[in-house]
């Protein structure tokens, strides 16, 4: 079981996840997101690759656009 942090709360996992999987599984929508992993931005190109370890941090920042 591994833990990680998402937008500052604690989850657990017993399998291994992805950022794309996390994503998908808290249904995202992906086109107008920045992934924040570990005080890196995560190029989008790496989300299926990227698989959370243990005490990882992610931050999802949701693009807004307005006028």
């Amino acid at each position: 079981m591994q833990t990680f942090f998402l937008n500052g709360l604690k989850y657990r996992a017993t399998n291994h996840l992805t950022i794309f999987d996390v994503l998908y599984y808290f249904d995202y929508s992906i086109s107008l997101l920045v992934i924040e992993y570990n005080s890196y931005i995560l190029p989008k190109n790496d989300w299926k690759n990227t698989i959370i370890c243990n005490d990882d941090k992610i931050e999802i920042v949701t693009i807004v656009g307005g006028g």
